[in-house]
């Protein structure tokens, strides 16, 4: 009975637990959401300053020792800091979308966007934060491993059995996926490749984006007496569907999509429920190429993605580059 009642108070005790942090985090809300709309304001006056009363460095370094002065409590006043508020409001006051964005997240979040040179890049990485509520760290890390970039290049390289399907695909899939949280030998087998993301999965469903829920691995499929099994099988929440992945640890082979075809018509036939949507398969491989991808797709009905890997930093200039000439390969097309 003691200890039943010794339970029952800790619950009890929980209880209170959790309403003291909940309050404690909305309070750390605010006060970020009050000093990044202070951040903007006072950028917004730096650049008025600037442009009507010719403020310059001298005058900003003065009001920065000025502050320290008069509120020697407060921090993040220097002569550098005031300067990026004033880019913090430049950048932003012309799209109200992005600056209604910017203002949601905390002044470091704001500090590492704002270092991206391209707008769209910006707009991303605002959206993501803002839905997800990445940390720094993990924004970090994608800026890092050109999320952007990647996620760019497969909206643009999906197959028409991808796009045609009732749910949008748009900002889901990736060119490339970048692993470099894996501690893999090169050559690796498979099996380490896939043993390797299910015990980094934390890691590996951030690389892979928004919605992935995992389901299981070697996940077993029968058809008539015959057992066949999915390497690693997720749902899209926002997609309403299965993702079924299946290894090569080698160059893709267009004999590959075979297998996977027929997994995602058994998913569909044996294990989809009817209010979801049809399966999609990615086929991640060691490396692609482009032009062999792009004609063994054209003649598939079955809705896969076929995406290579790394096990290390893709350099941010070449997926830039890649970018770039694609792009320029739309331009000279029509497209």
């Amino acid at each position: 009975m003691k200890k039943q009642s010794k339970y029952i108070k800790e619950q009890e005790f929980t209880e209170v637990l959790s309403q003291i942090q909940t309050a404690k985090q909305l309070a750390f809300q605010q006060v970020n959401k009050t000093l990044v709309e202070l951040y903007w304001n006072i950028g917004a006056f730096i650049s008025s300053q600037v442009k009507v009363a010719k403020w310059g460095k001298n005058t900003v370094e003065q009001l920065a020792v000025f502050i320290q002065q008069k509120e020697p409590s407060v921090s993040g006043f220097t002569a550098s800091n005031i300067w990026r508020m004033k880019q913090f409001y430049e950048v932003y006051h012309k799209d109200t979308k992005l600056a209604s964005l910017g203002r949601e997240l905390s002044w470091t979040h704001n500090r590492r966007i704002m270092s991206l040179k391209m707008l769209e890049e910006r707009e991303f990485y605002l959206l993501l934060c803002n839905q997800q509520k990445y940390s720094v760290r993990e924004l970090d890390r994608m800026i890092k491993t050109g999320t952007f970039e990647r996620t760019m290049l497969a909206n643009e390289t999906l197959s028409s059995a991808i796009t045609e399907l009732p749910q949008t695909t748009d900002g889901v899939f990736k060119d490339s996926y970048v692993f470099e949280f894996l501690d893999l030998p090169i050559p690796h087998k498979e099996k380490d490749l896939q043993q390797a993301l299910i015990a980094s999965l934390k890691d590996f469903i951030l690389e892979l984006g928004v919605g992935f829920t995992f389901i299981g691995q070697e996940f077993r499929l029968q058809v008539g007496h015959d057992d066949f099994s999915i390497d690693l099988l997720f749902f899209h929440r926002q997609l309403q569907c299965m993702v079924a992945f299946e290894l090569k640890n080698r160059k893709f082979k267009p004999a590959d999509l075979e297998q996977l075809e027929f997994y995602l018509e058994a998913l569909d036939q044996d294990v989809k429920l009817k209010h979801e949507n049809p399966s999609i398969g990615i086929l991640l491989c060691r490396e692609k190429n482009d032009e062999v991808v792009k004609y063994a797709l054209n003649r598939s009905l079955s809705p896969m993605v076929i995406a290579d890997y790394e096990t290390k930093l893709i350099p941010k200039e070449l997926l830039r580059k890649k970018l770039n000439e694609f792009y320029a390969l739309l331009e000279s097309d029509g497209g």
